[in-house]
């Protein structure tokens, strides 16, 4: 058993405020895996001095861009070392299927080495060229950090949704608290130890569990300077409330219902293997996960069954089994959410063509559900329109193109989607269409050299390269005489 006890504030383990150690326990058959310290107002209120005084100190935010990108490298590298530990902590913990926690470390490093090109050739300081050749000043203008960071993530994939917030932070040259979920504690300190030893300035970075009162002190916090949260729509928008009346800046990575648009000349057999990862990636539980399926009403039946086959023939069981596809939900609470929208699903008219409410045979130990296809869906059904988080497919027939992009935008969300098709261009020419802030073709996977986050009440603001690094910077204009 894992046992964290101390908490990592300001780049120092340290006794946390309140002793009592949180149990961990496994989704699949409710063991105890760990336990570790949660953190409390008293550690928010050290983390954030520590890291108001460290920025105010300039140790960071002085140093060369070059050296705080090879310092990050480093922790890069590594995280790459322990990439099979890391792994297996996100399954003992989430019980995300093995094949996606490995997968995953693939993934992250590519995501630090488009963040890293980002920074080597980000625009820190450039001198205008003046507009009037009669300017009798130029202006210089500079990218400054905005200050104490307050990075907030969830739990369905914690070491992604660290790192996404804290390497463009620290490269921007911020101090940086990073708040994650007392489900991740083992994970997370892990991470914890793996920045301990690049030995940032103190007060740099805190990485600390905690619950959600905890989290709304740290940002509303008045040393607090920017909010980075990565989580439901519903906390994003009390988080929004709270950095408006404190004029924080503020990125939200909030939640979808992203639709997948099967084109009448896909080839169902290309389209079901991408939507096998595309929909049920990390059990389903999962912001990107393409759920809202439109078929053309031509093909309807015909697709209807093939992805019936499909998430029929998957294999749900322990997550460490390298042969599970789809292992348990997070919580008690996320299983019976997952169950309770089956039932809705049902109530509502929806045909399950495969799965159901019932618990799937021999794991009623653990936090499972049966994966589901519902058929006979309409776009106002509940099931159709809110954020289920767990496998549940929902089926919906489209008349021609205009209508399968009324139905696609026809969304409170608009984070992801994907659009199949035979005719690549044809598909490009849905996507543009389509009120989503990144739209994959054919499966392709999302990229992080490009801006992702969402339209609409899937988020404010961006990730992932040039543009999420961007996202913890200030813009600084010094003017002076043209001449003389």
């Amino acid at each position: 058993m894992i046992t964290y006890d101390r908490l990592y504030i300001g780049g120092s383990w340290t006794e946390p405020s309140e002793p009592a150690l949180l149990e961990i326990l496994s989704p699949h058959d409710r063991s105890r895996i760990g336990q570790a310290a949660q953190a409390h107002p008293a550690d928010v209120d050290r983390a954030v001095a520590a890291a108001h005084t460290s920025f105010e100190s300039r140790a960071w935010r002085d140093t060369a861009p070059a050296e705080r990108i090879a310092v990050l490298r480093r922790f890069n590298e590594l995280r790459e070392e322990q990439a099979d530990r890391i792994a297996e902590l996100i399954t003992a913990e989430n019980g995300s299927a093995a094949w996606f926690t490995g997968a995953g470390q693939a993934a992250l490093t590519r995501q630090a080495n488009a963040y890293f090109a980002a920074a080597e050739h980000f625009d820190w300081e450039r001198t205008l060229t003046p507009s009037d050749p009669d300017a009798l000043v130029r202006s210089v203008v500079r990218r400054e950090p905005v200050g104490v960071v307050a990075a907030v993530i969830p739990w369905n994939s914690p070491f992604s949704s660290a790192t996404s917030k804290i390497l463009p932070a620290l490269l921007a040259g911020n101090s940086v608290v990073l708040k994650v979920s007392p489900e991740n504690s083992l994970s997370m300190g892990l991470l914890a130890e793996l920045i301990d030893r690049v030995e940032l300035p103190a007060g740099v970075l805190s990485v600390f569990p905690a619950e959600r009162e905890t989290s709304e002190y740290l940002i509303s916090h008045p040393l607090v300077d920017k909010i980075a949260f990565t989580g439901s729509t519903a906390a994003g928008r009390r988080i929004a409330s709270i950095a408006g009346a404190q004029l924080k800046r503020v990125s939200l990575e909030l939640g979808g219902k992203s639709a997948a648009v099967i084109l009448p000349d896909a080839e169902l057999s290309a389209v079901m293997n991408g939507l096998k990862f595309g929909s049920l990636l990390n059990n389903g539980e999962s912001c990107i996960a393409q759920t809202r399926i439109l078929a053309p009403n031509s093909r309807y039946a015909e697709v209807v069954a093939a992805l019936a086959a499909l998430v029929g023939s998957l294999p749900v069981g322990d997550p460490r089994d390298p042969g599970t596809f789809i292992g348990p939900m997070v919580r008690g609470d996320q299983q019976q959410r997952v169950r309770d929208y089956i039932e809705i699903g049902i109530a509502e008219g929806a045909r399950a063509v495969c799965g159901g409410p019932h618990l799937p045979p021999g794991l009623h130990d653990g936090f499972y559900v049966t994966p589901t296809v519902f058929a006979d869906v309409t776009p106002d059904m509940r099931i159709a329109r809110e954020e289920i988080f767990g496998p549940v497919l929902v089926v919906i027939g489209y008349d021609d193109i205009d209508d399968a992009i009324r139905i696609a935008n026809d969304s409170d969300y608009g984070l992801s989607g994907g659009v199949w098709s035979a005719d690549r261009d044809a598909a490009i020419a849905v996507a543009r269409r389509i009120r989503a802030g990144t739209v994959t073709v054919n499966g392709a996977p999302v990229g992080f050299d490009g801006p992702f986050g969402g339209f609409k009440a899937s988020g404010i603001g961006r990730e992932y390269g040039a543009v999420g690094l961007g996202q913890y910077t200030e813009y600084q204009t010094i003017t002076v005489p043209d001449r003389g």
